[in-house]
């Protein structure tokens, strides 16, 4: 039995859809994360699983049982906030054991579990501070402490992260995984992040205009992507627009490409990821020539643009040091690119 399953649900609003007709399953203990751009309708999904979005159609089961008209409270979930959502003149221990006394739960045994959230989230010594004595990355536990302490059957999570800087972002990234692994919590994600959909969860469903364009893994999506769309939401691509032609791929500018080995029958976009090219210079003879627009120093990593005619194509390789043969290059300079053609995709739009 699946412990969360969607079952064509949708949602209109008036002559709109938000979500159309989309299905979905989620096992005990997966984490899966629905990606996508602004629009796309993930939060709505979100929303309609916790119960705050009533479905036009479709059905909401949890471990079998038909919820989609249950209130929120009735549902047996927990949702983790972007703006965390706790209360001010609550301390954090009442914050975290506050779904506990709505559901009469009584003192000892709630102060006694509130605290044992909190030390899953590693905050038991903080729980008489207020939230303004909080930085931002322990609000967010302590919103994670307070969804937990209920022992959800689905935990769902809204953009958990987006309020906190890059490195922080990092470090709560590795502990909300590292917890709902460790609890085997069945949790439903919703974030815009790339990275962070890549790294957490076992699968994601990538959306677009209400709808899933592809679902499966993040190796998945990222190596086979269905389309030209999921090929460049999923990480960096070079993607090209033109035609099959002969034993290659002619560039709307008019560059012959090498084959792709996989793909769509007759595509029209050709898709390579920047970080399995290589550049050479112009004298290695083999690949096709463009010319060095731009270099970009990254640190360990450094891009490159090329033009192949008017085409521009990203480069992404380890920063030279002082005696690699790409020490050296500048903008202007002729070079080639080659890449292995089981690297390349042949796509629809």
């Amino acid at each position: 039995m699946k412990s969360l399953e969607l079952v064509n649900i949708r949602k209109d609003y008036g002559g709109a859809v938000a979500v159309a007709g989309m299905s979905m399953q989620i096992a005990r203990g997966e984490l899966v994360s629905l990606l996508g751009p602004s629009g796309c309708g993930k939060t709505t999904t979100l929303r309609m699983v916790a119960g705050f979005v009533a479905p036009s159609a479709g059905s909401v089961l949890i471990d079998g049982r038909d919820v989609t008209r249950l209130a929120p409270y009735e549902r047996d979930t927990a949702l983790v906030f972007q703006s965390y959502a706790l209360f001010p003149h609550m301390t954090v221990a009442q914050n975290v054991g506050f779904g506990l006394e709505m559901r009469k739960v009584g003192r000892a045994e709630r102060e006694a579990q509130s605290l044992e959230a909190l030390r899953r989230v590693r905050l038991e010594h903080l729980a008489d501070r207020y939230p303004r004595q909080l930085s931002g990355g322990q609000q967010q536990r302590v919103a994670l402490a307070r969804g937990l302490v209920l022992n959800p059957a689905v935990f769902l999570l809204d953009e958990p992260l987006s309020n906190l800087d890059a490195k922080l972002r990092g470090e709560v990234r590795s502990e909300i995984r590292a917890l709902q692994q460790s609890l085997e919590l069945t949790t439903l994600m919703v974030t815009h992040d790339q990275e962070e959909a890549l790294t957490m969860s076992d699968r994601l469903v990538l959306m677009e205009g209400g709808r899933v364009r592809q679902a499966g893994t993040a190796q998945d999506l990222y190596e086979r992507p269905a389309d030209a769309f999921v090929a460049e939401f999923v990480g960096r691509s070079n993607v090209i627009e033109g035609r099959a032609e002969g034993g290659g791929f002619r560039t709307a500018c008019g560059t012959l490409l090498p084959a792709a080995a996989a793909g769509a029958a007759g595509g029209s976009f050709y898709a390579i990821r920047p970080e399995k090219i290589v550049l050479a210079r112009e004298d290695a003879g083999e690949g096709v020539g463009g010319a060095l627009r731009e270099i970009l120093y990254l640190g360990a990593q450094t891009e490159y643009t090329v033009m192949l005619g008017q085409t521009p194509v990203t480069v992404i390789a380890a920063t030279p040091g002082p005696d690699d043969a790409l020490a050296g290059l500048r903008t202007g300079d002729p070079v080639r690119l080659s890449w292995p053609g089981a690297s390349a995709r042949l796509l629809g739009a």
